[in-house]
Formats: C-alpha cells, structure tokens, sequence
C-alpha cells in the first residue's frame, strides 16, 4: 500500500519533521489575563497535539505595545519565558516540535489595553472591525501613526523576542506579517498613508517586513525562521485592491532570498468572488505563490486529508496546516491516517478559560474505552 503523501517525512529547516502535517496557529486565550504568562494548561494541550509533524504555537505579543487581544500570551518578560519553556518542555518530551509565532496586533488593539492610549499603526485609519478586551469585544479605534523612534524599538521587540523564544525552548520562529495585524497594515496603501520612508511605493511600504526579518535573523538562523503571510480580503480598510496581489508577491519574491525555513500561506478564508484575488480561490492561491517563492511551502485553510495529499503531490504545497480541526481531535494525525471521524467544535468554548473545550476532547482511542 502506498504512503500518503502527507504522512512521509520531510526536511525543513534544518529540522527533520516525521509528517507533513502541521498544526496552524490558534488564538485560544488560556494564557494569563495579568501577565500574560502560558499556563501549565497550555503545555497540556499542545503536548496532546505533539504527533503532528511542526506545532506553530499561538499568536504570541513581542511587547507591550504589541500586545492587543485579551488572555493572549507574551514573550518579553522573564516570566512569560519560563511559561513558554514549560510548554516546549512538554512537547518535547511527548516527541514534537514547536515553533513560535511573533505577533505586534498594531491597530487591532484597543485603548481599553493601553491604559486609555490609542493602539499604534502606520497611520490613523480604523479598521472598522472588533478588538478583543478584557470586557468582550469592542470597535477599533483610529490608531496613532508611530513614530521613526517607535519603528525602531518594534523592530528591537521582535528581535528580542526570537531571542526569548529560542531561550524559551521553541524549535524555531514565525513572523506574523498577514491578516489585520502591524505588518499587514504597513504593507497596504490604504492602512498607510505615510509621506516616510515607510510609506508610499510598495518598496517603502515593505521596508518594516525585511527589517523585522533581519533583526529576527540576527538572533535565529535563517533555517528556523520562517514568515506567515498572504493577499487577504477582510472588508473595510483592509479590503483587496488592484495593489493587494503585487504588494505580496514583492514580499514573498523578497522574503525568498533569506534563506527562510518555510513560507505560511492562507488560501482564501473570505470569498474572494468580484475582488481582484477571484483567481485565487481554492487551490489558485498556491498555484500562484508556488513558483515565486524558492523554499518549504505550508498551505494552509480549509484543509482536509484529501486535498493535502493532492497539492503536496502536486507540487503546490510541502505541507499541510490544519487549524479549526486541532481543536476538538488531539490524535488529529491518527485521525487523518487511519480514516476515523473526525470530532465536532463546541464553539461556545473556543474562546474561553479553563480545560473545557480545550484540553479535555479526547482521542479516538480515549473515546472507544
């Protein structure tokens, strides 16, 4: 019988991964609401997830500036170190690997998280979506242009972050450059309206993204580096235009003379019908990205068992990153091996405290006795 293409190993990095199954960053806010400190629950929950072949922990604030989503993690202090190691520690010691995703929310923050301070962003467009506080979730705000100075010291934050993740245990580091967080909203002409050189031509607005990518390979070899990004359309503000396709294949064609372990790419979370990335619904955003960007490719939305095995023996992808099925299937890989059903989300619990709806779903195995 022939070996699925997404249960052979593979090389990325310099890490020798056992499937091709990856575990995509979840938001799940079981972290400390004071210090934001990862909990021996978390450690939990991730060891239970340790058979997948790469874990991409949680979105995870580089500081306090960066930090703009209720009971999320951080990685800036000493203490938030020490959690983090126990979570790799755990991992590790269930036979996984575990790298983290470093994440500054920029305008998506709210004031009620910055001791009534505006978030910072490129420039003082709101993005008309929902911030997550201590409260529930509110409307953003317009955020404050940052300064040349604040620039700088968010570049020196994710720098000392890839540094406390590697302290921390992490087998690596993801930067978080897509979707309606700082480095997507410094790439997109209508979030940065900046006269700097930080703004204006696609070259100046992507000035933040390589700068943040040479300050984390200062601390991290490029071979556990890697960069999450995507064209995305997510309404207002950040909606697709004629310049949301070119500014993103400037980054990845960029971003591909690292030397990067791994580029993570979404496909289409929004329908993209009417929109200029219509031609990248379903599989067309890995058929397009494929040829430009030269290393380990991660698909990632909407996956399931059968469409992995297709686009990494097509070619498209050279792994599989599954999100919203991590949640309630620990022994996802098993699952996904064997055929098992797979267990349903009780969704009231997603975003919550406590092990319900977190580290209590149990495995197929668990579920028969």
């Amino acid at each position: 019988m022939s070996v699925q293409p997404l249960f052979t190993p593979v090389r990325v990095g310099d890490l020798d991964l056992p499937n091709r199954i990856v575990m995509a960053p979840l938001t799940r806010m079981r972290a400390s609401s004071v210090d934001h400190v990862p909990t021996l629950l978390q450690a939990e929950y991730y060891a239970q997830r340790a058979s997948a072949g790469l874990i991409v922990a949680e979105a995870t604030a580089i500081s306090p500036d960066g930090f703009g989503w209720a009971d999320t993690p951080g990685l800036w202090s000493a203490e938030q170190v020490r959690g983090w190691r126990r979570v790799t520690e755990a991992v590790h010691a269930a036979g996984g690997r575990i790298i983290a995703q470093l994440w500054h929310t920029g305008a998506i923050a709210h004031p009620d998280m910055r001791d009534g301070e505006p978030p910072l962003s490129a420039s003082d467009v709101d993005l008309l979506h929902e911030s997550v506080t201590p409260t529930g979730r509110k409307p953003t705000v317009a955020p404050r242009p940052m300064t040349r100075e604040e620039i700088g010291q968010t570049v020196a934050d994710f720098a000392r972050a890839a540094r406390n993740a590697v302290e921390a245990g992490f087998d690596g580091v993801q930067i978080l450059a897509n979707y309606l967080y700082l480095l997507a909203q410094f790439l997109n002409r209508t979030t940065n309206r900046r006269a700097d050189e930080y703004g204006g031509e696609i070259e100046n607005r992507a000035r933040l993204l390589f700068e943040v990518v040479e300050a984390v390979l200062g601390e991290v070899d490029p071979s556990r580096v890697g960069v999450k990004i995507s064209p995305m359309h997510e309404g207002g503000p950040m909606a697709a235009h004629d310049e949301t396709l070119p500014m993103v294949e400037y980054a990845v064609r960029e971003l591909s003379g690292y030397g990067l372990s791994h580029l993570l790419l979404m496909g289409n979370n929004t329908d993209f019908t009417g929109t200029p990335l219509e031609p990248l619904m379903g599989d067309g955003m890995f058929r397009h990205f494929r040829p430009i960007f030269r290393g380990r490719l991660i698909a990632n939305v909407n996956m399931t068992a059968e469409r992995g095995n297709r686009l990494i023996a097509d070619g498209l992808a050279d792994m599989v990153a599954f999100g919203r099925p991590y949640i309630a299937n620990p022994d996802l890989v098993e699952r996904l091996a064997t055929g098992a059903p797979l267990a349903d989300v009780d969704w009231e619990t997603v975003y919550g405290s406590g092990p319900r709806g977190y580290s209590d779903y149990p495995t197929t195995r668990q579920a028969a006795a």
